[in-house]
């Protein structure tokens, strides 16, 4: 089980009572109404798979009932950092994360 770290509630729980909610980082186009069918898709239904560090968002469900970052290796699962929505995750160097 993952013992991920809420920065809003500024405590480390239990898997169980959060919600995985996606990528993070994932900018919304400007104009939209000017996107083909193709680009629009592209930004509604892919999302990148990395091997190694990735971006969350993450929902605390059971918590504060706020979504923030965390930075998390997809291989080894690791967490190496968390962020409320309006700061900025740290960015590791290549093969860093604990």
């Amino acid at each position: 089980m993952l013992r991920i770290h809420c920065p809003y509630c500024c405590e480390d729980r239990a898997e169980e009572e959060f919600v995985y909610a996606g990528e993070a980082g994932i900018t919304r186009p400007l104009a939209p109404e000017q996107l083909d069918d193709a680009a629009w898709g592209d930004y509604l239904f892919f999302r990148t798979n990395p091997r190694g560090a990735h971006q969350e968002m993450w929902f605390h469900a059971s918590g504060c009932r706020r979504y923030f970052k965390v930075l998390r290796d997809t291989v080894t699962y690791a967490l190496a950092a968390s962020c409320r929505m309006d700061e900025s995750l740290p960015l590791p160097a290549v093969d860093v994360l604990p």
